[in-house]
């Protein structure tokens, strides 16, 4: 199978999860730059060419080698009634061996967040990663105070595992990150901590 690219397509309820093409440019870069505002507090700072056609392409090829080898899913969420791009989401660090896990990060265009899209979308890859991928473990990590991150993971059924110190640099900082994870079979039952 050398050389055979891999597909990756996602059906939900309203959208199709897929792997960015060339093609996306323009609608990619007008929604990140349309949502700069709503995204600068949860995401790492953006490189100076962040929104550039020459970085788009690094970020398809990207992908596109990500499945290839295995590494990560990153798909884009199209809905799929007018092909309208809505935001992301990775599942990327994917281990095998005794781990067979992944780590999730997302992102949603400041017009499109709150009607339900991120969540069928998780629910979509977590499925995805549980009986294509079999994976057992699923990890995801936010910002303590960004509410709506933490409610939709919860909602997908991601439980509360702990904080980390310092996880990421966000928006310039190193920042403590609440921990979350799904599991396959998961028997844990609701947690009300964190």
């Amino acid at each position: 199978m050398l050389g055979r690219k891999r597909k990756v397509r996602i059906e939900t309820e309203r959208m199709t999860l897929r792997l960015p093409a060339h093609g996306d440019y323009r609608e990619w870069a007008a929604l990140r730059s349309s949502s700069i505002e709503f995204l600068t507090p949860w995401e790492p700072s953006w490189a100076s060419d962040h929104l550039t056609r020459k970085s788009f392409t690094n970020r398809v090829y990207w992908a596109q080698r990500s499945v290839n080898n295995g590494n990560a899913i990153p798909v884009f969420l199209e809905r799929r009634e007018d092909k309208t791009l809505l935001g992301a989401i990775t599942l990327d660090n994917i281990r095998r061996g005794p781990a067979q896990a992944g780590t999730f990060g997302y992102w949603m265009g400041q017009h499109y967040a709150r009607h339900g899209y991120m969540q069928e979308a998780i629910l979509g890859l977590v499925h995805y990663a549980f009986t294509t991928l079999d994976l057992s473990r699923i990890e995801a990590a936010c910002l303590p105070e960004n509410t709506a991150s933490r409610g939709v993971l919860e909602k997908s059924g991601f439980k509360y595992e702990g904080v980390a110190q310092s996880y990421l640099q966000i928006n310039g900082r190193w920042r403590n990150h609440v921990l979350f994870a799904n599991l396959r079979g998961d028997r844990r039952g609701k947690t009300d901590v964190g």
